[in-house]
């Protein structure tokens, strides 16, 4: 669910009217809903109730240290990828105590700096990756509290692009291995404390099944790992897939159109806590998208039309560079008029300024016949929309604003062209 309506022919987010924030911030702006967001962690945590579940928000999803500062005021840990999500964790006020360290390829400037940070665990990738944590930890004096993410090799059923739990993915030390490597972990590294074990299986996931599956498979593995090594936590990973279209639309890819019925909160839930109550240990979840999907949009205005005798195109000032997700994996999102429109439709490509003909929002799609100067909301921005921003073609990085009731903050001003090019310099010659 979300906080973005029509009240009196205008979208709005929450109690605030979108073209407001347009006229005065500009386009294209990410918009977030303070109440959305409060509203879908604490609708995951009362779910999980019955378990000793922690919630361990996925940075990446959306990195804005404003929305970093809600999730610590609520008390939710954090899963990061990379060092500067760490220092962006701190920098918002959060505990890295309460984050888990993930990521295939960290370096040792980045180990060091996690490990001084005191964050709760690294969760590994690899063989080599432990004996390296192990000798900057025994350098460092201490012991490293660590956990391997093991790869169950079960489908996801979703996007091969967000797919991490199979044989072909990068993520993860194979099922048929992790036994042997935690021995070894024991035997050989004496610089590493066993602290859990971790799994994610993909993105999106709009089903429960994989989910089950998953746990079913390595259940096994943490009760016999908990007995073994006294291990204290099982991260079971995130991937809960959101509703990006509110009916199934025409001319979405086939993993897509496929899809049963859409995943929620209660139907995961009742799913796995009867599977994971047994084990008796502390369960973390992963979500990102799942907490700020849908709680935010991005405003843009229809620049031109273009009428061709194949396509009519309506030509935005928002790009692949501002939200990649249609380009780079399918992604599929509303695009609703900020200003009502009743009955008169289009067929047609929304498509923005980059020059790349993979620059689209949206194809073949059935939509509000805007004219150029309107404002239209892409709506279910919130995940891996800012946070996959780029200044391709020297486009600055859009603004995001963050609504709470009938108010709003700016919480990143637009990138000016200095900004841009700030660290760039001429060689001296």
């Amino acid at each position: 669910m979300h906080t973005f309506a029509y009240k009196n022919g205008t979208l709005c987010c929450e109690d605030v009217n979108l073209a407001d924030i347009a006229a005065k911030v500009g386009t294209p702006t990410f918009v977030y809903s303070k109440k959305t967001i409060v509203d879908d962690l604490a609708e995951l945590q009362q779910a999980l109730a019955p378990l000793d579940a922690h919630v361990a928000y996925a940075v990446k999803a959306c990195s804005n240290k404003a929305i970093l500062n809600l999730m610590a005021k609520m008390g939710v840990g954090f899963d990061i990828v990379s060092g500067g999500e760490l220092w962006r964790v701190i920098n918002a006020g959060g505990d890295p105590g309460q984050c888990t360290y993930a990521g295939v390829a960290k370096t040792e400037p980045e180990i060091r700096y996690a490990l001084e940070q005191g964050v709760y665990c690294i969760n590994c990738e690899s063989e080599n990756e432990l004996r390296e944590i192990n000798r900057i930890a025994g350098e460092m004096g201490i012991k490293a509290p660590v956990a391997v993410r093991v790869n169950p090799h079960v489908d996801a059923h979703t996007h091969k692009y967000i797919t991490t739990g199979t044989h072909e993915n990068k993520f993860g030390v194979d099922i048929t291995r992790i036994e042997a490597l935690y021995a070894t972990i024991a035997a050989e590294m004496p610089n590493l404390h066993i602290k859990g074990l971790q799994m994610h299986i993909g993105s999106q996931l709009t089903e429960v099944e994989p989910f089950v599956k998953a746990i079913q498979k390595v259940s096994p593995i943490v009760a016999k790992f908990k007995e073994q090594y006294d291990i204290e936590f099982w991260s079971i990973g995130g991937g809960i897939g959101i509703v990006y279209d509110g009916c199934l639309a025409s001319g979405q890819p086939e993993w897509w159109a496929a899809r049963p019925e859409q995943i929620t909160i209660r139907s995961y839930a009742e799913a796995i806590i009867p599977l994971l109550q047994p084990l008796g240990l502390k369960i973390l979840i992963e979500p990102g998208r799942r907490i700020v999907g849908n709680a935010a949009v991005m405003l843009t205005r229809c620049v031109y039309e273009k009428k061709g005798e194949v396509k009519t195109f309506k030509m935005i000032d928002a790009g692949m560079n501002d939200i990649i997700r249609p380009a780079l994996y399918e992604g599929y999102h509303e695009i609703w008029p900020v200003t009502e429109h009743q009955g008169d439709t289009i067929t047609a490509d929304i498509v923005g300024p980059i020059c790349e003909s993979g620059d689209f929002q949206a194809q073949n799609r059935e939509i509000a016949d805007v004219k150029p100067g309107e404002l239209l909301a892409e709506m279910s921005a919130g995940a891996y929309g800012f946070s996959m921003a780029s200044t391709y073609n020297s486009r600055p990085l859009a603004a995001e604003v963050l609504v709470d009731g009938d108010k709003w903050h700016i919480i990143r001003h637009r990138q000016t062209l200095e900004q841009m090019v700030q660290g760039e310099c001429l060689p001296e010659c």
